[in-house]
């Protein structure tokens, strides 16, 4: 069973996708920090200096002067600042693997089609093999 699992484990595709996962982790950081550092501060300065990051519900009633000191507090807070640049980072992501895929489509081989190797006899509409000059169903020679 260890030696089965050794396999499983060092085959081409696990190594792949382990590879995936550790690119896929480090792009989502970038994506993330290009979110929060480049994109979200003009989008708030044109929405008149709003920072989405800051922006919360205190749940305890109470009024809290930044989301550090929410945090500091202890206290429950909707942020839904944060939701907002975590969807935006999220359509990113989902844009950048798009494009992604669809380049990696154009690149792969197209794969090649098998050549026929049925027609259609032209009397009863049946299969029959391309090679045959006569039709095993109805007798057809002009096939």
């Amino acid at each position: 069973m260890l030696e089965e699992f050794k396999k499983f484990l060092i085959k081409g595709n696990m190594v792949d996708m382990a590879v995936g996962f550790i690119f896929g982790g480090a792009f989502a950081t970038i994506v993330k920090s290009m979110v929060n550092n480049v994109i979200m501060p003009p989008v708030g300065k044109l929405m008149g200096n709003v920072d989405f990051s800051n922006l919360f519900i205190a749940l305890d009633g109470k009024e809290y002067a930044s989301l550090e000191a929410v945090d500091k507090a202890g206290a429950p807070a909707i942020k839904y600042g944060m939701f907002i640049n975590d969807v935006i980072s999220f359509l990113i992501l989902g844009f950048v693997v798009f494009m992604f895929i669809k380049a990696y489509n154009k690149l792969k081989e197209p794969e090649e089609e098998a050549a026929p190797t049925t027609k259609v006899c032209s009397e009863c509409a049946m299969e029959i093999p391309i090679e045959a000059k006569k039709c095993g169903y109805c007798g057809n020679t002009k096939v």
